[in-house]
């Protein structure tokens, strides 16, 4: 049922993309800076695009952007993340090593329950 609904709500997207794309298909001319400093500069970087395909490319433009953002704000977290981690592993190494060398010297409580220890304590 949700697989059916998430494909109507893909492919509504997509015929009101399309519809933005086909109501926006004018020429846009594009600036790497205004034309005062491009003259000063003597660098002029123009483009001509057409409006649909400024819009959606800003628009991934910033998901993209924001993506980065994220990733690099949550990179504390995921090194902390990862250090727990490996001290967890590290943890788990030494009891083991700890449960294998139990059992090779009885423990003291145990050595006096079963009467096996030293009596002069």
């Amino acid at each position: 049922m949700f697989r059916y609904l998430r494909y109507a709500f893909m492919a509504l997207l997509g015929l009101c993309l399309i519809i933005v794309a086909l109501a926006n298909r004018d020429t846009v001319l594009l600036r790497l800076l205004p034309q005062e400093i491009s003259e000063f500069a003597g660098v002029s970087f123009t483009i001509e695009l057409p409006l649909f395909v400024v819009v959606f490319g800003g628009i991934i433009a910033g998901l993209l952007i924001g993506f980065v953002w994220e990733w690099l704000r949550e990179a504390r977290h995921r090194a902390a993340a990862t250090r727990a981690k490996r001290e967890a592993k590290s943890l788990e190494r030494e009891v083991k090593r700890l449960k294998s060398d139990s059992g090779e010297e009885e423990d003291d409580v145990l050595a006096l329950l079963n009467g096996t220890g030293d009596k002069a304590a």
